[in-house]
């Protein structure tokens, strides 16, 4: 059994797709897990107080470190499968942190995010880093791997069995 019939489409190192992807996807596990030191005393979902702050920069809740722990597992299982599914990863968590990042400036700003409708217990630090990683994972989906589709991945065995 070759390794393409393992895992067929475009080799990982010749995929920034699925490079990008599962880099991020190992960044994001990683501060999921890390950011649970930090939140002694802080509500499941709910803003902090300040002191929840990862390095004292980005406030996490437990909520919101147990949704960077399933972004970043997305991105991983993408980056670990062919580049159509690294793509599309890419450009749908890319979507979703671009919304994140520019709604999460009108959760904050009336009250410095203290309110209760902030439930991930965002801040400042948070929108910036969720914008540069939309535009970093949104530019790669969108832009790199362009002739890949999910019937170019597929085998030659299967490609026959199509057609």
């Amino acid at each position: 059994m070759q390794i393409n019939q393992i895992n067929p489409g475009t080799a990982f190192h010749r995929s920034p797709n699925r490079i990008i992807a599962f880099l991020f996807g190992a960044v994001y596990v990683l501060v999921g897990l890390l950011g649970f030191f930090w939140v002694n005393g802080v509500p499941f979902a709910g803003p902090g107080d300040g002191s929840n702050a990862i390095f004292g920069l980005f406030e996490v809740n437990p909520l919101h470190n147990v949704l960077h722990l399933l972004i970043g597992a997305a991105l991983l299982i993408a980056g670990a499968g062919t580049a159509a599914s690294a793509k599309a990863a890419n450009s749908t968590v890319g979507a979703l942190y671009l919304l994140l990042g520019i709604v999460g400036f009108f959760l904050t700003a009336p009250d410095g995010g203290r309110s209760p409708v902030n439930f991930l217990s965002l801040n400042v630090p948070d929108h910036i880093l969720h914008l540069a990683t939309a535009l970093l994972l949104l530019a790669t989906g969108l832009g790199a791997d362009r002739g890949v589709t999910r019937a170019s991945e597929q085998p030659e065995s299967q490609q026959t069995q199509h057609a």
